[in-house]
């Protein structure tokens, strides 16, 4: 293991405009809500669940004092009212729930809401009104300027853990962040993204609060012409690094992260539905959720195929697990297409690969079962080792396969497995975000004290008995084919298994490689090289840098495109690892 100078770019930041687009500051922003008050006498500020609506009244009520508020919140149901109504979808489980549909009216109490659009249309007969907050949009004056404060999901997510604000409507600020993060995965975000979707093509500007004190704002043409552009070029997305129980020191290194956490045990590089765009205007970036792009331009990023097959929903994900110096992940197992349909809601389950992007001594993954295993006494064997009686002896019933510096082990849903100690991995999968079924922790508890959550009666109704060793060896281990060749390159299928529709290729080049996005999105990560160029053959987006460990998106409609190594690298050998969707029969 040697670790190399960072280059790991933590904010990357994609230049959309000028700085003259963006107003930074409420000053600036209250003198344009000053101006759209005079001739239109009315502001609906939509705000996504999470957003600080108080600090945002507050700092408008200075600057607009003529201006008559009325606060959404004063329309919502009780919380207890909205726990009856969240309950069939929540459930009592720690951690899963049901995929609710709930929309975000529901959370309103009608009468209210009736009552409140009353008032504020004799209000906006009068004098300049003011709607704020998640809902607005539901009793605004058809009028008035729509301002959407749109919030980044992984600043929710630190609001939460900070107990800095609770869910939507619920008053529970000091709950677990367990309990918070599943009510908003399975209900809260659903209900306020149907709402997102429906305004983001009529909203007049879009705010970003998610520096408290330091907002900015751009206008909503300005927005729109800004994702379109995304969609037509290479990006990143804003990656976020996070501890665990089994977290190592990879990562703090390679992408030079702050030392102040035990360890860094994920990175989310490419989980869209969580990470964030920076969009550059001038000295200005105004950070808005990615899956933004994902709503606004889904034919142009995923390629007509995928968002037929998906809809509006980003399929694939790349995401780092650094146990270098860490311990071994939970022993898992991920459920099939058929049990998260019918338990939770999930149209597709979480298949996925590890890539090795770098080992330590001793690495391995386990992956598969052993030869002969007995069902029963595995399962039992688990029970008993949750109930403390014994630690579970996980090589005597699951492989534990040597792992090397790319190596490709591949995981369809139903397979046993998990990373052990002294592994990076890329974790490339499908997207379905927290449907993990933990067998067996190691006998650790989590970074809060507590025992992680083990779920052996699900784990067992997924399991495939028959993926036993011999069939793993030839079925999931490193099944490079080569596919084509030329000049300085060659290319490499990795998988997936032929039960995954995600398809990887590895790409070797020590001078320019095309590539094509044959109509459908494709998600690349930079693991050989420090430095890597992504051109246009016919000049359709100016050159883009990556750097190694780098995952970076290629939407559906740039088609063609080439990768060359760069800077340091020039005339060396590189390496990506590429995934996109296959295409259907």
């Amino acid at each position: 293991m040697i670790f190399r100078p960072s280059n790991y770019d933590k904010f990357p930041t994609i230049a959309v405009g000028t700085e003259a687009e963006c107003r930074a500051g409420w000053d600036e922003i209250g003198a344009r809500f000053r101006i759209e008050l005079e001739s239109r006498r009315a502001l609906c500020l939509e705000c996504y669940p999470g957003v600080f609506e108080r600090e945002i009244h507050r700092a408008l009520q200075l600057r607009l004092p003529a201006a008559v508020f009325f606060l959404t919140e004063n329309c919502l149901k009780q919380p207890e009212e909205l726990e009856s109504m969240l309950a069939p979808v929540l459930g009592d489980d720690r951690i899963f729930g049901r995929m609710s549909t709930l929309c975000l009216d529901n959370y309103f109490d009608a009468d209210r809401l009736r009552q409140m659009r009353s008032e504020v249309q004799r209000a906006a007969e009068l004098g300049p009104v003011i709607v704020l907050g998640a809902g607005a949009f539901f009793v605004a004056p058809e009028n008035a300027a729509i301002i959407y404060a749109d919030m980044a999901r992984w600043e929710i997510q630190l609001r939460w853990r900070r107990k800095d604000s609770g869910n939507f409507g619920l008053h529970n600020t000091h709950a677990e962040f367990a309990a918070k993060y599943k009510c908003g995965f399975f209900a809260e975000w659903r209900a306020a993204d149907r709402l997102k979707r429906s305004l983001l093509s009529k909203l007049d500007y879009l705010l970003d609060t998610n520096l408290p004190g330091q907002p900015k704002m751009i206008a909503g043409d300005t927005l729109r012409r800004a994702l379109h552009d995304v969609a037509q070029r290479p990006f990143r997305v804003v990656p976020y690094f996070d501890p665990g129980p089994w977290g190592g020191h990879w990562m703090e290194e390679v992408c030079d992260l702050p030392r102040d956490a035990p360890n860094h045990a994920w990175c989310f590089d490419c989980v869209p539905e969580e990470n964030s765009l920076l969009l550059g205007f001038g000295a200005h970036r105004v950070e808005i959720p990615s899956v933004d792009l994902v709503f606004a331009e889904p034919r142009a990023l995923l390629g007509d195929q995928v968002y037929e097959r998906f809809g509006a929903e980003f399929p694939i994900r790349f995401d780092f697990l650094d146990t270098m110096g860490g311990g071994n992940l939970s022993l898992q197992v991920h459920p099939l297409t058929r049990y998260i349909r019918e338990q939770f809601g999930m149209d597709y389950t979480q298949d996925e690969s590890y890539y090795l992007l770098d080992v330590g001594e001793g690495a391995s993954v386990f992956l598969g079962l052993k030869d002969g295993v007995s069902s029963q006494d595995m399962i039992a064997d688990l029970c008993r080792a949750q109930n403390g009686e014994i630690d579970f002896p996980a090589e005597k019933y699951v492989n534990r396969w040597p792992a090397r510096k790319h190596d490709h082990f591949l995981i369809p849903a139903g397979t046993i497995h998990c990373s052990g100690a002294e592994s990076m991995v890329l974790e490339i999968s499908a997207t379905p975000y927290i449907f993990t079924f933990k067998l067996w922790d190691w006998g650790r508890l989590g970074l809060d004290g507590r025992p992680r959550p083990i779920y052996i009666k699900h784990g067992a109704a997924n399991i495939q008995w028959d993926r036993t060793t011999d069939w793993v060896r030839r079925q999931l281990i490193n099944r490079f084919e080569m596919v084509a060749e030329g000049p300085g390159w060659r290319e490499e299928r990795t998988g997936l298994h032929e039960l995954e529709f995600i398809e990887t290729r590895r790409h070797r080049f020590s001078g320019a490689v095309d590539h094509n996005t044959d109509g459908g999105v494709n998600v690349l990560n930079l693991v050989e090289g420090e430095e890597a160029v992504v051109e246009s053959p016919a000049g359709d987006f100016d050159s883009y840098v990556v750097h190694y460990a780098e995952t970076f998106i290629v939407p559906a409609a740039v088609a063609s495109y080439a990768i060359r190594p760069s800077g340091p690298c020039h005339g060396k050998e590189c390496a990506t690892i590429k995934a996109f969707v296959r295409k259907r029969p």
